[in-house]
């Protein structure tokens, strides 16, 4: 499967869509079996749903991710699992050991606003 894990250095991002970057992450037989990072592509309206959905990704996993992104990623068939910090490592590792769970989603309306991509600008 793929997974996908917002990504700010090594930590997971708290704002899924704004990130910096994206880990993206295959695990086949419990293996990694390939991990890259990769610059955030660009948060406009649907775009990341529908761009993930042609890179693979089975799974998302972020600090937090708006409501209509959640329902993108749904209707995709792609899982979301919110309210994960820590370390991206740590994170696979809790994929790898089956253990990996969310948490409350703290996203609400425009609060990654002037984080991540939007420094950028």
């Amino acid at each position: 499967m793929r997974y996908v894990i917002s990504t700010d250095g090594k930590a997971v991002s708290p704002h899924f869509g704004r990130c910096p970057q994206f880990t993206i992450v295959d695990i086949e037989n419990n293996e990694v079996t390939h991990q890259e990072t990769i610059a955030n592509p660009g948060h406009m309206p649907a775009y990341l749903p529908d761009y993930f959905q042609q890179q693979g990704a089975g799974c998302i996993v972020a600090g937090g991710m708006g409501q209509r992104a959640r329902m993108l990623f749904d209707q995709k068939g792609i899982q979301t699992i919110m309210g994960v910090s820590g370390m991206v490592e740590d994170v696979i590792a809790a994929i790898l050991k089956g253990t990996l769970s969310g948490s409350e989603n703290p996203c609400v309306p425009r609060s990654g606003k002037g984080y991540g991509i939007d420094k950028q600008k």
